[in-house]
């Protein structure tokens, strides 16, 4: 516990002795008037006169340690962290299979999620073809990382490895590679969530289950969402067309290593859902909780109590 106004507690502890040493020589001129009067020890019951003084000075040190304004740590749980949304560019993710393609549909979803995030929880977004790059930074400013979502385009390859890589890279503000992997002290960030949205077509790139090993280490959650269909969908590449599917096995791996949860959509409105099911993990904070309403409600039951007694018994309050 600690107080807003200690000085106040050196003030209880003086004005409450002081108190208690003037009842006492009140009580000692009254049995010295006693007996004065041929009265002798005759005092009364013990408790009827001095239980409501007793409640009254009882009061004193309460009253005053509250006006110190007593505060207590608490904790606080909240959702809170850093959600880093990683899309897939490729040119499959222009498939038609989900309507109106897989990456507005993607996109769409993503949107939807950032607007429903409360403001403690810092959203960046990150593309990745054959390379990945971050192109909004981690912000409580959701409007900027919804902007950042809708910029997105499609074109190139797949690596799943260098979206990982780039994203523990933003988390830690480290460089992150899986070459050296035992010497890279990257912390621990259980706060942090990569959300990767794609295909699973991986093209090329770093290897993205020493990538995902290296998120684990991290405590970096990585949750996959598939999209596209099994079926699959046409697109075309330099005048060809080429067949592509959703390849769940590799997204489902990814999520396993970390801790995480592969999230299978099929079409946009079962994207949105997924993306709502996405899971952030509860934190807590410490807050300083104010105790001075309770010292003073203490403080207050004791008065009244006293005086009603007092009143009741004697008389008189003082």
């Amino acid at each position: 516990m600690s107080f807003l106004y200690p000085l106040l507690l050196v003030v209880a502890v003086v004005v409450t002795g002081a108190a208690i040493y003037a009842y006492l020589m009140v009580q000692r001129r009254r049995a010295a008037a006693l007996a004065a009067a041929g009265f002798g020890t005759m005092v009364g019951g013990g408790v009827r006169r001095h239980l409501p003084y007793a409640l009254l000075l009882a009061a004193l040190p309460i009253m005053l340690v509250g006006l110190a304004r007593p505060q207590a740590e608490v904790s606080v749980p909240r959702v809170s962290g850093t959600v880093l949304l990683a899309f897939d560019i490729s040119n499959s993710m222009s498939a038609t299979d989900v309507a109106p393609s897989r990456l507005g549909a993607a996109q769409a979803a993503a949107a939807g999620f950032v607007e429903g995030q409360p403001d403690t929880v810092d959203v960046g977004v990150l593309v990745f073809g054959d390379q990945a790059l971050l192109t909004q930074e981690p912000t409580d400013d959701h409007a900027a990382a919804v902007a950042a979502i809708q910029r997105v385009k499609a074109s190139g390859g797949t690596s799943l490895g260098q979206a990982i890589l780039v994203g523990l890279s933003t988390i830690t503000g480290k460089p992150v590679s899986v070459d050296a992997p035992a010497a890279t002290d990257l912390g621990y960030w259980p706060s942090a969530t990569i959300v990767v949205f794609s295909d699973g077509e991986e093209t090329g790139g770093p290897d993205v289950q020493a990538a995902a090993e290296l998120a684990a280490a991290a405590g970096v959650h990585i949750q996959t969402v598939g999209v596209g269909t099994a079926q699959g969908g046409t697109v075309e590449v330099d005048g060809f067309q080429l067949g592509t599917a959703l390849d769940e096995s590799l997204l489902t791996s990814i999520a396993q290593v970390t801790g995480g949860t592969y999230h299978a959509a099929g079409d946009a409105a079962a994207l949105a859902d997924t993306t709502r099911s996405i899971d952030l993990r509860l934190t807590t904070q410490k807050e300083p909780l104010e105790l001075t309403a309770p010292f003073a409600a203490a403080a207050l039951l004791l008065l009244t109590l006293g005086g009603l007694l007092s009143t009741r018994w004697h008389g008189r309050i003082v």
